[in-house]
């Protein structure tokens, strides 16, 4: 049984849902967004909370179960506060650049990397920190996991992109005999 599936999910004023035809869409002040529910678990949606339960008692339908309601509560908070991820560069001449929907890095290669900004999203850089937000708590931690991509931060100085309040585990460097 699913403890997060159990408890109803409660819908703020400011924020309207549907669920039609598999489709769960709810909107808020920050826009709107939806999610495909599969037929294992059935929603029910009131005008102060969205309850979801099994169809039928499998283990499949248990996982889901949860799951859903795990993203419905992630949609809610999307529309109404948004999301957002913070990420430190570290290393000397590293550096950020956001220009319109494109975000230049400088990390050491013989050449910038450029990495588009997918649309819903924006890309704030601050000294020597870049702040991913926006409403899709899945699109802004793929798309700040892609920045780290670009350089992952190593373990003997820890230069490299890594996200804040990371802890790189350093290793010991090679001693003189």
């Amino acid at each position: 049984m699913s403890r997060l599936g159990k408890q109803p999910i409660l819908i703020p004023k400011a924020v309207k849902v549907s669920f039609g035809d598999g489709l769960l869409t709810v909107e808020g002040p920050k826009g709107t967004l939806s999610q495909v529910v599969r037929p294992e678990v059935e929603v029910s949606v009131s005008e102060t909370e969205i309850n979801f339960s099994p169809v039928k008692n499998t283990v499949k339908s248990n996982a889901l179960w949860g799951t859903y309601a795990s993203l419905a509560d992630n949609l809610i908070t999307g529309v109404t506060e948004g999301f957002s991820k913070v990420l430190e560069i570290e290393g000397v001449g590293y550096r950020a650049e956001a220009q319109g929907q494109k975000l230049t890095l400088n990390v050491g290669y013989s050449h910038p990397v450029e990495l588009v900004v997918p649309e819903g999203l924006s890309v704030a850089v601050e000294k020597n920190q870049i702040t991913v937000s926006g409403i899709d708590k899945h699109q802004v931690g793929q798309f700040a996991a892609n920045i780290r991509k670009v350089r992952k931060p190593e373990p003997y100085k820890g230069k490299g992109i890594r996200y804040k309040g990371e802890h790189i585990i350093r290793k010991q460097g090679k001693k003189a005999v």
